[in-house]
């Protein structure tokens, strides 16, 4: 199954991990369809990310790393900090006021790869942007 992402008239289409989180990928599947804002992350680098609060999925760690590549989309069940997406465009590190974190690595971005670079520039440079998240 595959997710499309949508941000202003940027479009991207990921994989779910689901070999590697199948259990990530379900809760995320039950959030959607999503509409909610994208906004430059503090802490971790050249990413985004998408704050969901307190919301409980009853999530572990699986397939999770602290060191995504750009496209390689993490959900972070909470804990340490808040519940999270975190949305790489480059080179990141995955933390928060607390330290480093680690993420459930959950989709993967294959189709519109070459706009992540101008993602980052955009939500850096002009804030918050709406963001869509649909199943195919």
């Amino acid at each position: 199954m595959n997710v499309h992402i949508k941000v202003g008239d940027m479009r991207f289409v990921a994989r779910l991990e689901s070999k590697a989180a199948p259990h990530t990928c379900d809760a995320f599947m039950s959030l959607l369809p999503l509409q909610t804002q994208l906004i430059q992350a503090r802490w971790s680098g050249e990413a985004a990310w998408i704050p969901l609060g307190d919301l409980k999925l009853g999530l572990g760690y699986e397939n999770h790393t602290s060191h995504p590549a750009a496209g390689q989309l993490l959900l972070y069940p909470g804990g340490i900090s808040e519940t999270e997406i975190l949305f790489p465009y480059g080179w990141t590190l995955f933390a928060s006021k607390a330290g480093q974190l680690a993420g459930n690595h959950f989709a993967t971005i294959f189709e519109g790869n070459e706009r992540l670079q101008e993602l980052g520039e955009v939500v850096l440079w002009r804030g918050a942007q709406e963001i869509s998240f649909t199943a195919s």
